[in-house]
């Protein structure tokens, strides 16, 4: 996930100072949009039923997967 202290981010101003827009690379950006990305999926999941890791793992195994 993306840390805004790792970040080289540049602020643009206004004429009194006050912070209006950010410059950010692309890399930051990016990584940025993939994080937005996967907290959508989450927030769609949210509902889903969840089963225990055990029985995750026995399902793994079940389809050869582990």
């Amino acid at each position: 996930m993306a840390i805004l202290k790792d970040m080289h981010v540049q602020y643009i101003t206004d004429e009194s100072g006050e912070r209006s827009s950010v410059i950010l690379s692309i890399e930051d950006f990016e990584t940025l949009l993939e994080d937005l990305e996967d907290l959508a999926i989450v927030a769609e999941r949210r509902d889903e039923p969840t089963i225990t890791h055990e029985n995750f793992k026995k399902e793994l195994k079940k389809d050869g997967l582990l």
